[in-house]
């Protein structure tokens, strides 16, 4: 009986995971500018364009569906072209895997950084999320994130962050956020956590706030929370390699033809 279930929910994962086209709002960048840029432990953000893509994007009303953590060329291995592995994320088919950048040079994408993280604390966090790769992706989230695409239904945004916190709760399976939200938030690294204010009895010191942070429960998080979480830098190549606005060729415009 355990069996059906399983079959199922890799029968639906292989559906889901079919490219739509048009389905992207952004252009790719330039890879070997993307590469440039890329450290250990930074978070890669993708625009997939796949049909779970659209529902998580609708969920979280985001330009983001996936999520990837560069670990570099530490990380050894190649794919079937012969790229070299640099990124571990959670697939909705192939589980927690290695990639090349050539997996996502098609895509829109965003570089997020950790401001000031520690060597030690980095090291850590890649260990932790390499450590994981074979385990499975969670497919209960799979059948819950399946039921908002057929047809997309007017869920109001103020619930739509609750939609995304399905799953089996099991800690050898991952969604692609959860899996590098954790490994931040197990070094005590800020993510998007719940920050509450206490202030002291004492009239004098009310006016001084104390921010108590929470830890989100995993199954809350979203590859967009990387985007606006105000702990991480957002990093653009074409910036960041040296920009002068002086040196673009613009073409003529219309009215200059005339």
């Amino acid at each position: 009986m355990l069996a059906l279930p399983r079959f199922l929910g890799k029968a639906l994962a292989r559906y889901l995971s079919t490219p739509r086209a048009g389905a992207q709002t952004g252009a790719p960048p330039d890879p070997r500018k993307l590469l440039q840029c890329l450290q250990p432990g930074d978070v890669l953000l993708v625009e997939g364009s796949t049909r779970i893509s659209s529902a998580i994007k609708y969920l979280t009303q985001s330009t983001w569906s996936h999520s990837a953590l560069f670990v570099g060329a530490e990380l050894g291995g190649r794919d079937e072209d012969g790229h070299a592995y640099l990124f571990v994320e959670a697939d909705i088919v192939k589980g927690v895997c290695k990639r090349s950048l050539a997996h996502y040079q098609r895509y829109h994408t965003r570089i997020c950084r950790a401001r000031h993280l520690k060597d030690a604390d980095r090291a850590r966090i890649l260990q932790e999320v390499t450590a994981q790769i074979g385990n499975q992706y969670d497919l209960k989230n799979v059948f819950d994130l399946a039921r908002y695409l057929f047809p997309t239904p007017p869920v109001p945004q103020r619930w739509r962050r609750k939609l995304m916190a399905l799953g089996s709760g099991d800690p050898t399976k991952a969604i692609c956020s959860s899996l590098i939200a954790d490994a931040f938030q197990n070094v005590g690294y800020p993510v998007l956590p719940i920050v509450t204010q206490q202030t002291g009895l004492d009239p004098q010191a009310r006016a001084i706030a104390r921010e108590i942070f929470q830890i989100r429960h995993r199954s809350l998080y979203a590859p967009r929370d990387f985007d606006v979480s105000p702990y991480f830098e957002i990093i653009k190549p074409t910036l960041a390699r040296g920009f002068d606005y002086r040196r673009i060729e613009w073409a003529p415009s219309a009215d200059s033809l005339y």
